[in-house]
């Protein structure tokens, strides 16, 4: 496993964005699963993508193979 840098709330939040710690199980659950109706929007779909695949990469990062 690699060693996991810190995240920088500073830095993060210039981005926009929120620190967030998840246990590499919740990660890989949110990266594997898809929690939209059948009758999502495309905006909703797009937007669970790009939350699959952020878990996905974090864990990638910090050597937590799939």
């Amino acid at each position: 496993m690699a060693s996991v840098e810190p995240t920088d709330p500073k830095s993060e939040q210039e981005k926009g964005r929120v620190p967030l710690w998840l246990d590499p199980d919740d990660l890989d659950r949110l990266s594997r699963h898809c929690c939209c109706a059948e009758d999502a929007s495309e905006e909703e779909r797009d937007r669970c993508g790009r939350i699959r695949f952020r878990a996905g990469a974090a864990l990638h990062k910090h050597g937590y193979g799939r």
